[in-house]
């Protein structure tokens, strides 16, 4: 009895202690803005639609399990992969798979996923960033209530799903290059890491991973159909997954010199590092990846300029 009462006072204490990090940058705010104002903040953002599932959000539960079970992303991230290393070890004297039908299927439910995600968060973020300016939009959590509430934590859950996308590579026996790997890992264990806190510069990154995600799963989604769009497609969307690693960077660098001048900004030293560490490799990582793809002579382009090769499909 008294270890129940123990774990219903600290779930309590969780509960009261989220419900303040939700809040402490409003009630900061509160001090130098009028009600009126404060009230416009958290009200303005109408939704013409508004689901039943959107409405009834509550983000205190998530929040509190994933305070609890954060690193829990981390063992999937282990068990990840050991599935690479052990799936290609299985599939060695295996003939691929081809799975067109599925993959195809897959690739059509992430786009679509994205860009239902992207059309809930683009009001808030522009609304966000129109009225209240950049700092409000990397210091204020407020995103994390009611239609964007919901859709940021389906983007920290997702972040585990879009691990299967390995499961389709390894079982079709192409490559799993180190950008992927590192790539799937590292979003996964720093999204459940911010969510917990509910980093407020999440707003910008949850925005710009929907944002590319709807191109690119709908560009892998035509690639499964047997599609073969031009060379300039993929090159965009690779140039926006750049633009993405710069701007994170940038937005990371601001939160941080907000903090370091004593104003309030809900951001966690500890996640500002994690991300300053991710976006920097990625940007390398993806820049690599520019050039070796379309910039560089005898690139899978040139090749499919000269004639078929089978291998040069992307994935």
């Amino acid at each position: 009895m008294k270890r129940r009462q123990k774990l219903l006072n600290t779930e309590s204490f969780a509960r009261v202690g989220i419900v303040d990090l939700l809040n402490q940058f409003l009630s900061h705010q509160a001090t130098r803005t009028t009600g009126a104002k404060m009230a416009a903040m958290t009200s303005v953002v109408n939704y013409t639609v508004v689901f039943p599932f959107e409405r009834t959000f509550d983000p205190l539960p998530s929040t509190i399990w994933m305070k609890h079970n954060w690193a829990h992303s981390i063992t999937l991230s282990a068990l990840y992969a050991l599935f690479i290393h052990q799936g290609q070890k299985w599939m060695e004297k295996r003939p691929p798979l081809r799975l067109n039908r599925l993959l195809t299927a897959w690739n059509c439910l992430l786009a679509t996923f994205s860009i239902f995600g992207l059309i809930r968060m683009t009001p808030e973020f522009f609304h966000s960033l129109t009225h209240f300016g950049f700092q409000y939009t990397v210091c204020n959590a407020s995103y994390a209530h009611g239609v964007t509430g919901f859709w940021t934590q389906m983007f920290a859950l997702s972040k585990a799903f879009e691990l299967g996308d390995t499961v389709f590579i390894v079982l079709r026996k192409r490559p799993v290059i180190f950008l992927h790997w590192y790539h799937h890992i590292t979003v996964l264990v720093y999204t459940w890491h911010a969510y917990k806190d509910h980093t407020a510069a999440g707003r910008w990154f949850v925005w710009m991973n929907y944002l590319v995600h709807s191109f690119m799963y709908t560009y892998y989604a035509a690639r499964s159909l047997g599609i073969s769009p031009p060379k300039w497609i993929p090159m965009c969307i690779t140039g926006m997954q750049l633009a993405q690693m710069v701007a994170g960077c940038f937005v990371s660098w601001t939160s941080y010199n907000i903090k370091r001048s004593n104003t309030y900004c809900q951001q966690s030293y500890e996640n500002l590092y994690f991300s300053f560490l991710i976006y920097t490799s990625y940007f390398v990582l993806f820049a690599h990846f520019f050039y070796t793809a379309y910039l560089r002579r005898g690139n899978r382009y040139q090749k499919l300029a000269n004639g078929p090769v089978s291998s040069a499909k992307a994935d």
